[in-house]
């Protein structure tokens, strides 16, 4: 039993040194995609969506949840960092 633990440390060491990540976060996938799909989720568009549908849906949301209409200022910080992440994807789509 010890030498399957020592083992499992051993390889999760040698996972961290050659890739910088642990193998549970590597088998997580990509963070990057996964807070662009929360994002996505959260303004209620799809993977295609552009600038325009974007800046639309951010707005739409902010007239849910802005605390003057009896949101939150944490719903409102949310939403704008989910329509800058996007935009900012759309941004190095386009340049690259």
């Amino acid at each position: 039993m010890f030498k399957v633990l020592a083992l499992v440390a051993l390889v999760s060491i040698a996972c961290k040194m050659l890739s910088g990540r642990w193998p549970w976060e590597l088998l997580a996938g990509d963070p990057r995609q996964n807070n662009e799909a929360k994002a996505r989720n959260l303004l209620g568009i799809s993977t295609s969506a552009g600038h325009d549908e974007v800046i639309e849906a951010h707005r739409r949301l902010i007239t849910k949840v802005h605390p003057d209409r009896g949101g939150s200022n944490e719903a409102v910080y949310e939403a704008n960092a989910a329509r800058d992440l996007l935009l900012a994807r759309l941004g190095d789509r386009r340049n690259g």
